[in-house]
């Protein structure tokens, strides 16, 4: 090679990296300015999205993936007068941004129509350096009366652990109505009661591990948010519930917890280490899912009468019971045991205790193979431990209909039927809805439609016959 072409080709080294560092910085700065620049409007979202505001706060969800959000307002407009709700500059931009509006403390506002103004800017320079904006324009009533309730009917005596029952009547401009106790909901369920379709029946619990002071309250609320509360108050009748102690075996433990656990690590756990594994966090998974299912309540009663205890069985084990657990001598967990343990014998056809659809059937851990039958408003039975299903879900089940055969899968210890009832996801007391007298003193009055006096003159009948 000449050293007239080295020298070319040194010479052209330096103008190829200038080159390549033009380029680079070329595309850093169209990244930089389609960034800038970058022409997505925010977003705004309204939880509830209603057309009705009352007392009830409103979260305003302000987001913007791009440059990020440079200013948000809200205003409320009424009779020609702007009452500002929120606003806010932000020195540097956010992606998102929740704020919280009420018309609590806000002078001026009257119940009538209104205009919610909501208002979102990005800090992009698009739009000659404006940014981009987003502007929602909502016709809302403005409603700050809540609901009437009237109590019709209610319980002067609930059992603990047990249910009550009321009928009574919310405004019609109600849309969520229903008892609240101790962290629970129950909802409440119109068209049920003889000849007053505008009344409300509702069944609840006190609950089975509820502070014994504790009492619900009903509620009615309306579609501006506004809640109208009433304390219900009733005789508590204890009932006494057991504690008990159970010594865990090493073949308990290697046929019946062992095959529980999908987790291999857990697998190689201590035996007291696979046990919790499986008395706690599986039974909370598998109570999650009974939750689940028993709080998709069908609006219509669908059992008549008292529920039937499986035939020819033997109530071994009680409700509410609380079960410490021991190995080797040293405590290891402890439970609630949240139904009755019914023994037979051997792979005994299970009966229905009353009629209602089927709501689960399938394996659930702890339970084994296991049913759920909706009875309506918010009333559940469950059949666990069963060696055999013959329904399937969505079924239509009569009274004593067969659902399968007990068994001992689950955590059962030897074949027998585990039997719960449930009220809105909440296990409850069942040998109340076995008993045809508690119904008829307790909620056929009420459905039938008598007064609050009847149903009181009933329950005195039932409180002078506890005390004999």
């Amino acid at each position: 090679m000449s050293s007239y072409s080295s020298d070319r080709t040194r010479s052209k080294a330096p103008l190829v990296v200038v080159l390549l560092i033009v380029i680079a910085a070329l595309a850093v700065g169209a990244w930089f300015l389609r960034a800038r620049f970058e022409a997505d409007p925010p977003q705004i979202h309204l939880s509830p999205n209603v057309d009705a505001m009352g007392l009830a706060p409103l979260e305003l969800q302000f987001s913007d993936k791009g440059a990020g959000l440079k200013s948000i307002t809200a205003t409320l407009s009424q009779g020609g007068t702007d009452h500002p709700l929120a606003s806010e500059q932000f020195s540097q931009p956010v992606g998102e941004k929740k704020i919280t509006v009420t018309l609590a403390k806000l002078p001026g506002i009257k119940e009538g129509p209104a205009v919610l103004r909501i208002t979102a800017r990005d800090a992009s320079l698009w739009r000659l350096f404006k940014g981009n904006e987003t502007v929602v324009e909502k016709n809302v009533s403005i409603d700050i009366t809540p609901p009437t309730l009237d109590l019709i009917a209610d319980d002067r005596y609930v059992n603990f652990g047990g249910v009550g029952v009321i009928i009574y009547k919310p405004s019609a401009d109600t849309v969520t109505t229903g008892v609240k106790m101790d962290g629970h909901f129950f909802p409440g369920f119109g068209g049920q009661v003889k000849d007053h379709p505008d009344h409300f029946i509702a069944l609840f619990a006190h609950p089975y591990n509820a502070p014994p002071e504790a009492r619900p309250t009903l509620i009615a609320t309306d579609k501006a948010g506004n809640t109208r509360e009433m304390r219900l108050a009733y005789e508590l009748k204890n009932v006494k519930y057991k504690k008990s102690t159970i010594a865990l075996s090493d073949n308990f433990l290697q046929n019946k917890i062992v095959p529980l656990i999908e987790d291999v690590a857990t697998r190689q756990g201590t035996p007291k280490e696979q046990f919790i594994a499986v008395n706690k966090a599986l039974r909370k998974v598998n109570e999650d899912k009974i939750t689940e299912v028993t709080m998709k309540a069908t609006p219509q009663k669908l059992w008549k009468d008292a529920f039937a205890q499986l035939s020819n069985s033997k109530v071994e084990a009680n409700f509410a019971d609380y079960r410490t657990y021991t190995y080797n001598g040293e405590p290891a967990d402890n439970a609630y045991h949240l139904g009755y343990d019914l023994s037979v014998t051997k792979n005994y056809p299970v009966e229905a205790s009353n009629a209602g659809k089927v709501a689960f059937a399938a394996p659930l851990g702890i339970y084994g193979n296991a049913v759920i039958v909706d009875h309506g408003l918010g009333l559940f039975s469950l059949y666990g431990h069963l060696s055999a299903i013959d329904v399937k879900v969505g079924d239509s089940i009569t009274k004593r209909q067969v659902l399968g055969k007990t068994g001992e899968t689950g955590l059962a210890a030897g074949d027998h039927l585990h039997f719960g009832i449930y009220l809105a996801g909440l296990p409850v007391l069942p040998v109340e809805w076995w008993d045809q007298k508690w119904i008829d003193d307790n909620i056929t009055p009420k459905l039938d439609g008598r007064t609050g006096q009847e149903t009181a003159e009933a329950q005195q009948k039932v409180k002078r016959k506890v005390r004999r």
